[in-house]
């Protein structure tokens, strides 16, 4: 597994790893399916870290900051190839992201959210050391009321 900085060429095989509407719901709630490489691209822009798993020069896993300040950075974006799920690629990206929020950004915390009906996720998490501290209602692409759990884990 080899961890690095997005660049350009990545755009597209990202913009593939969510394999369906919910998967991007979990990684991306703002955007529509199938992921558009624009939509990713303005994500990119805005956001700072973005970071991807290559294996064998494919890339299998995509994560970022989207908040970086004030003692806190928060993970999100976080994307992992079906196919390698299980095998350690999701562990090494966000032990990755956390390293780099602590030591690079001077973080206190470092926190993640995940949508209740993502029960790998929920059960992932907590095994990377976060806890739960928070629970927000958001609207799914359906249209029905969804828990957003929010997991910190300090420094």
């Amino acid at each position: 597994m080899y961890l690095r900085e997005v660049i350009n060429d990545d755009i597209p095989e990202i913009c593939k790893l969510p394999k369906t509407r919910e998967e991007l719901f979990y990684c991306f709630p703002s955007a529509v399916y199938p992921l558009s490489e624009d939509t990713l691209r303005q994500s990119i822009e805005t956001r700072s870290d973005s970071t991807v798993v290559e294996i064998e020069g494919r890339v299998v896993a995509f994560a970022n900051f989207y908040r970086w300040k004030d003692g806190l950075c928060s993970i999100g974006n976080v994307v992992v190839a079906s196919d390698v799920r299980g095998a350690g690629v999701g562990r090494c990206l966000i032990n990755h992201m956390v390293k780099l929020g602590f030591e690079k950004h001077h973080a206190k915390a470092v926190s993640v959210s995940c949508f209740n009906q993502n029960t790998a996720g929920l059960l992932f998490y907590p095994t990377l050391g976060f806890r739960p501290y928070d629970v927000e209602q958001r609207i799914d692409y359906n249209g029905n009321p969804v828990a957003l759990i929010h997991l910190r884990r300090q420094l």
